[in-house]
């Protein structure tokens, strides 16, 4: 919901959503799996108690995207899958297994991006650096298959990430100039591209959080991502293999579909760049398009809408902890 003023409360089985008094829309609950709020939205405190007991996510964020607060209701799963959590971070060995696999997952998935941008492409120059980006992930892969330490995969995942970022302007086909991306930046992002991206990157994360939480773990312990207070680590761990699919490929789309232009960002004092309203209300909706897209999921072997592969990644995780599967599988897109 990014209409600023406005009210949204629990009537019957349904939202109701009102501004300044008057009934704008009204929407199933059934059709809702999360509720994001942007800026000056109220919460009426039945609707607030009914997605906790459903397990809902519900998120306030500011009006530029930017994490404020999450709703959560009580804690779900068992304390001993907790426990093994835990547990795994003493147990080096099991850790490292995982973080490769991540990492693996994620470079997979990144070089895909990569390869269907220099099939795509229609510049020479280009194409050959994409090429030459997409050997270079590979080329990671089979280090990382040998590495030794969890710094020396996460020595490996940054640099690739430094790598694949500074080629993504050559993926951008349209409006070039105007949608130029020299490396990541954020915090706050100071280019289109990169506002999109962080932008793209709060509501993944904020899903990775919600499918974490539905199967029992703590979003906060994780294993590639260091312990940090406040951070999501797990959440993050999970995002990262699931970055170039529901948020990177994206925001390529887009952009190269002309769906967003130059106007639909802001330029704030300092420098800062972020999303307008319309650019924000663009992106939510090919978001949720995105995530109702079926795809063969390789562990299930059976297709699944994209939007659940969270949820499907956050119960391989629970099993690998438990010890119920010897090696975690990350989705690999295809």
């Amino acid at each position: 919901m990014t209409t600023q003023n406005a009210y949204l409360r629990l009537d019957h089985e349904t939202v109701r959503i009102e501004v300044d008094g008057e009934k704008r829309l009204q929407v199933p609950l059934h059709h809702l799996g999360s509720i994001l709020c942007f800026g000056n939205v109220l919460v009426s405190p039945a609707l607030m108690a009914r997605c906790a007991e459903d397990g809902r996510a519900l998120v306030f964020l500011d009006r530029d995207g930017r994490f404020k607060a999450r709703l959560e209701g009580p804690v779900s799963g068992n304390v001993l899958l907790r426990r093994a959590q835990h547990e795994t971070l003493s147990n080096l060995d099991k850790t490292l297994m995982l973080v490769k696999s991540i990492v693996a997952g994620k470079l997979k998935n990144c070089r895909t991006v990569v390869l269907r941008a220099a099939r795509e492409s229609d510049n020479p120059e280009d194409e050959n650096t994409l090429r030459g980006l997409a050997q270079r992930l590979g080329n990671a892969l089979s280090r990382l298959a040998g590495a030794t330490g969890l710094d020396e995969v996460r020595g490996i995942e940054g640099e690739c990430a430094r790598a694949y970022f500074n080629s993504y302007d050559r993926m951008v086909r349209q409006d070039r100039e105007k949608f130029r991306m020299d490396s990541r930046n954020r915090r706050p992002p100071r280019d289109p591209v990169n506002a999109l991206l962080s932008f793209l990157y709060t509501l993944l994360v904020n899903d990775c959080a919600g499918a974490v939480e539905g199967v029992g773990l703590d979003p906060q312990v994780g294993y590639l991502h260091s312990l940090r207070p406040g951070r999501p680590s797990l959440a993050l761990d999970l995002m990262e293999e699931l970055r170039p699919v529901l948020a990177d490929r994206l925001a390529l789309t887009l952009v190269n579909r002309r769906q967003l232009g130059i106007s639909d960002f802001v330029e704030r004092p300092g420098g800062a760049v972020h999303l307008g309203e319309t650019g924000r209300k663009e992106v939510l909706v090919a978001y949720q398009k995105r995530k109702q897209e079926e795809i063969l999921h390789p562990v299930l072997d059976r297709k699944i809408p994209l939007g659940l592969v969270p949820h499907i990644q956050a119960r391989l995780f629970a099993r690998f902890l438990r010890n119920d599967i010897e090696v975690y599988v990350p989705f690999i897109y295809r």
